[in-house]
């Protein structure tokens, strides 16, 4: 077994040991507490009831996916060195779950880039610019379709539900022709086979897969994404009739779009789509998976009635009302996938609360047909606390990865067989009453200061077109001002010395310098490429999130909590475990700093209250609005901090604010009142000359265009350009917005360099539908992921595009 493997691997020998010899184990992390990790599973000769995994973090404990993918988009490996990479974290994944006791293993789960993404490469669902004439799809066509190329640029990606996840929006039309196009899917179930491991092949459902989607270029929008059905199951029906021929006995369609506000003719898709797919369906045990929230009382009743299916899975964490539909009816003779363990955030379960859970769904759907799994994928965690011996002892004993919530599932399992570990369930209520106890999760004085938020409005005194008014009096901008969204490249040299710093190997003169260095380099830049609005390109700062959360009380750190974001991104989530407190000045003397640098406006670059929120593991003793006022108010000293030390431009990104919108329309209103109010809170004291900018990245913003224009920011900046101008139909539609608006006129997150023309194309569509005095000019999101070589050219094309058209615009006048 490779070193890799090996690595994996290790902490769950240790369990496997144990399910043989029925000892005790503590976790092989000297630094853990003995209470952390303990367990005294017995023999599997005694029946355990099933237990189910929905899926796995892919990128490996210590992101070993993540370089192994940017290695090869370098040229720096080959195509057989990623592949090598993938399978051994496959088949280590694998094996921990059925060294831990797993009976429903997961696999075709894993994805060198996004599972929607592979879906439409299994239909052979290519859009034509990528050039594909047919064949099993390969890595250049696939990443083509993820980041675009040379030539033509890449897919449209957005947030996987509410999650900070991204996936590949597929683009369909009445003229796609489908075709079985790669063999992913059974190629992952042998080869976990041939590993010993029986698993049960994940497939996008193929109603969510529809839904998922949006019509490509050219197509009407109006275009029935669900007309496309039957086209799209004869090449479902060649999957299944490969993986029954394979050997697969169970197959798992995951259809989250479900627990969505559906049409009466959406959920009749799905009973038209697993009618026509039960011939294929036979011989097949067939589980469908919904995740995220409720599943609505119809669509409960669509799902139940589908007689092809054997079983269910629900997230019963975020869906507690589905408790009570089950209680109200299951269908006989069925399973119940029982999502009883958090799949979206750290904490450790409570293990007494869900066995009683269990126990009554026991009495309803039988013994035999419940199953214990995980709420949804773990893909949103974690991966392992075995990788954080740095972490406070007390708090890590109150958390469980994705590696320890699999042993939390089996724990249950096996508990709810009558052969419950005593030990491990006493440490774990241990920790439970240590959490509620400890004195530091509880700020009195931050508690009193929020609860004061709730009746107030919190706004700015004068109306916004009066505020632009002052603004433009004192910073004198061009008309289509240029900027850019916060961040520079993040290169290797300024990673190794923030690491560095760190770690205490260079003193902090030595630090300040390097940074001061940096950041000089970036304002020169800046002024070179003669960009209006400067950015001092958070050299100093390790992601937008966790720099912050370094400096406020009530948040902890990891060391390797990665978690996907999209592609090879990983971020590292805090975890904000008490109440939020600002104990000093946060960016005020770097933004101090910067400014000195240069005569231009030089922007404060801070994180909104509300993406903190949504970016963090976040606590689940209060309701999340009450921790967003503490972080709102912790902001608000920020910024009343900057404006102080002479800084008239701030920006605030609120790139989250989307993302945490509930699922059901039922719950929108009161997630906005209080996410826009939390927003307005950080600013309202602030002078009408200091201009407030926010900033939105990659989310549908159309349906809650009023919630943005009620922010009341200044100027907004916001991903535009990868969902072909979706953003600017709102305004073709009506809608009026009088602060100034910066929809990104390129994609950052391809390495493509857009032309000056391509550039100037989107600002004039942009001029076509918003008043040419209050557009901004600059690109989707941050520059961090990108190299100087492509950064500057790009920017450099930005500014000629803003400039060329300020002429026409002044000709035209």
């Amino acid at each position: 077994m490779n070193q890799l493997s090996h690595h994996i691997l290790a902490p769950f020998r240790a369990i496997s040991l144990r399910l043989s010899h029925s000892t005790s184990f503590i976790a092989t992390n000297s630094h853990s507490p003995p209470s952390l990790l303990r367990f005294s599973f017995r023999s599997f000769s005694v029946r355990a009831m099933a237990s189910h995994i929905v899926g796995y973090p892919r990128m490996g404990p210590k992101r070993e996916l993540k370089f192994a993918l940017e290695s090869f988009w370098d040229g720096k490996s080959s195509a057989e060195d990623l592949q090598k990479v993938a399978a051994d974290l496959r088949s280590s994944i694998w094996k921990q779950m059925s060294d831990a006791g797993i009976k429903f293993i997961p696999s075709n789960t894993f994805s060198c880039y996004d599972q929607v993404l592979d879906t439409t490469a299994m239909l052979g669902a290519v859009p034509p610019r990528y050039g594909w004439n047919g064949g099993e799809i390969g890595f250049d066509v696939y990443f083509s379709m993820a980041r675009g190329n040379a030539s033509v640029p890449a897919m449209e990606m957005t947030k996987w539900f509410d999650t900070n996840y991204h996936y590949i929006v597929p683009e369909l039309g009445p003229e796609v022709n489908f075709s079985y196009a790669s063999h992913k899917a059974v190629n992952e179930y042998k080869e976990a086979k041939a590993l010993g491991v029986d698993t049960v092949p994940v497939l996008v459902g193929p109603v969510s897969y529809l839904l998922l989607s949006k019509p490509a270029k050219g197509v009407e929008k109006s275009f029935s994404l669900l007309s496309l059905i039957d086209k799209i199951l004869p090449v479902y029906q060649e999957v299944l009739a490969e993986l029954k021929a394979a050997g697969a006995s169970w197959i798992q369609f995951d259809e989250p779009k479900l627990v969505m506000d559906l049409g009466a003719h959406e959920l009749q898709a799905f009973t038209h789509a697993y009618s026509a797919l039960e011939a294929s369906l036979s011989g097949l045990n067939v589980l469908v998976e919904t995740y995220f929230a409720d599943v609505p009382v119809e669509a409960y009743k669509t799902l139940t009635s589908l007689k092809s299916v054997t079983g269910f899975g629900f997230d019963l964490v975020r869906g507690t009302k589905t408790l009570e539909l089950i209680k109200g009816g299951f269908p006989s003779g069925k399973y119940l996938f029982a999502g009883v363990v958090d799949g979206r955030n750290i904490w450790a379960n409570n293990l007494a609360s869900s066995l009683d859970t269990l126990k009554a769904l026991e009495g309803i759907v039988g013994k035999d047909k419940l199953v214990v799994s995980t709420s949804c994928s773990l893909l949103h965690t974690a991966v392992d606390l075995v990788n954080e011996p740095k972490l406070d002892k007390e708090i890590k004993s109150w958390l469980a990865f994705a590696a320890q919530k699999v042993v939390e599932v089996n724990a249950l399992a096996t508990a709810l067989a009558g052969q419950q570990d005593e030990a491990f369930f006493s440490a774990n209520a241990a920790a439970q009453a240590s959490r509620k106890s400890s004195p530091r999760v509880t700020n009195e004085t931050v508690q009193k200061a929020a609860a004061a938020l709730k009746g107030s409005d919190h706004r700015r005194a004068t109306n916004v077109s009066a505020r632009l008014d002052s603004q433009q009096k004192k910073l004198n901008l061009p008309i289509l001002p240029t900027t850019t969204i916060g961040s520079f490249p993040q290169t290797m040299d300024l990673r190794r010395v923030r690491r560095e710093y760190k770690a205490k190997k260079i003193s902090e003169q030595n630090y300040v310098e390097a940074i001061k260095e940096e950041i000089n380099k970036v304002v020169k830049i800046q002024e070179e490429l003669d960009i209006d609005v400067l950015v001092h390109g958070e050299p100093e700062r390790n992601d937008m999130v966790e720099y912050f959360g370094e400096q406020l009380s009530g948040f902890a750190f990891t060391a390797n909590g990665w978690v996907q974001s999209y592609g090879s991104r990983c971020v590292k989530p805090p975890i904000i475990y008490g109440d939020v407190s600002r104990p000093k000045a946060m960016t005020v003397f770097w933004s101090s700093m910067a400014q000195s640098m240069t005569k231009r406006p030089m922007k404060g670059m801070l994180t909104g209250p509300v993406t903190i929120l949504n970016w963090s593991f976040v606590r689940n003793d209060q309701p999340r609005f009450e921790t967003c006022y503490q972080i709102a108010l912790a902001i608000k000293d920020e910024v009343e901090d900057l404006e102080k030390a002479g800084i008239t431009v701030i920006q605030i990104d609120e790139a989250a604010l989307r993302e945490g919108l509930p699922l059901r329309k039922s719950e929108h209103s009161f997630y906005l009142n209080w996410a826009v109010h939390s927003f307005r809170i950080t600013n309202c004291g602030v002078e009408d000359t200091t201009q407030i900018h926010t900033h939105m990245c990659y989310s549908n913003f159309n349906d809650i265009i009023h919630s943005i224009i009620d922010m009341d920011a200044d100027v907004i900046t916001i991903e535009n350009s990868r969902s072909d101008e979706k953003l600017l139909s709102v305004f073709r539609e009506g809608v009026k917005y009088g602060a100034g608006i910066g929809p990104g006129v390129y994609d950052i997150h391809s390495p493509r360099i857009p032309s000056e023309e391509e550039i100037a194309d989107r600002i004039e569509k942009m001029l076509a539908v918003l008043e040419s005095n209050i557009l901004w000019v600059n690109p989707d999101c941050g520059l961090k992921t990108r190299k100087y070589a492509e950064v500057k050219p790009a920017l450099s094309n930005m500014v000629a595009a803003a400039k060329h058209l300020r002429t026409k615009l002044g000709s035209a006048q």
